[in-house]
């Protein structure tokens, strides 16, 4: 077991206050609240942003980048978009200092409260957002994929094409971690039609889309899912989704809808 290392004077931490300290080369995120000390890694399991440059709230710490809450004490995962909480170490006070020994075991997941939300019966999964104007196209293109045959599971495919259908064809795909659809989540910035130049009566469809994080692990497959939910419209002759990382995706593009069934209030 790791040995405690003095980290902080008791008297230089504000309560409630928090800091950065370094232990045996791991960056930690040190807090004090009701006049205890408490230590956490440093790292928001969603995408790595910093915690203790967050908002810190009786015991919880916000990541300051997607929102993630964090329980001080156990490092718990409290509400989406982190699934995996980060580790807690012991902490106590010795002859006026802060003493922190790390842990190795690992961090404790959130509440059942993520778990608990079942991922429905949709056929592809992944995000939906809402439309909210133009951003600039600071983008990363993703290859344009012909549309695969027209098949529409959700029965869209004999409607005519437009862009609030494609809105309505985007909600069939879901977060496969979350389990919102990608629109709730805000994820959509942006769709247009336009006649395609291979197809007589068919139409090439551009959909600016975000993230909620540069690295997001599911990012090939919510690509892969909404040119299937959109391809298989009959109008459809192309389905070209652009990544967007500007402006970055936060918590406030998400409905009403989808912070209540993640339990972000």
């Amino acid at each position: 077991m790791a040995d405690f290392v003095r980290v902080a004077e008791a008297t230089e931490l504000p309560d409630p206050g928090k800091t950065l300290v370094e232990v045996d080369g791991d960056l930690i995120a040190l807090f004090r609240v009701d006049g205890q000390f408490f230590a956490i890694d440093d790292v928001c399991t969603h995408d790595g942003g910093p915690l203790v440059e967050g908002e810190l709230t009786d015991h919880k710490i916000a990541c300051p980048r997607h929102g993630a809450k964090f329980d001080i004490r156990t490092g718990a995962a409290l509400t989406m978009p982190a699934l995996r909480g980060t580790r807690s170490h012991d902490v106590k006070i010795e002859e006026g200092g802060v003493w922190v020994r790390l842990r190795s075991d690992h961090a404790t997941d959130g509440p059942s409260a993520h778990a608990a939300v079942a991922p429905t019966t949709h056929a592809s999964g992944v995000l939906s957002g809402i439309a909210s104007g133009q951003p600039s196209h600071a983008s990363s293109r993703i290859a344009e994929a012909a549309a695969p045959p027209a098949s529409s599971p959700s029965g869209n495919s004999s409607q005519s094409l437009s862009e609030e259908l494609v809105y309505e064809m985007l909600k069939e795909v879901k977060d496969p971690e979350l389990f919102v659809n990608i629109v709730d989540l805000g994820l959509i910035y942006g769709v247009m039609l336009s006649p395609a130049a291979d197809a007589v009566d068919k139409q090439h469809v551009a959909i600016d889309m975000t993230m909620t994080s540069p690295a997001c692990p599911a990012g090939p497959q919510l690509i892969a899912d909404t040119k299937r939910a959109v391809g298989g419209h009959a109008n459809v002759s192309a389905v070209e989704v652009r990544i967007v990382m500007d402006p970055p995706w936060t918590p406030d593009r998400m409905t009403d809808a989808a912070r209540d069934q993640l339990g972000i209030f």
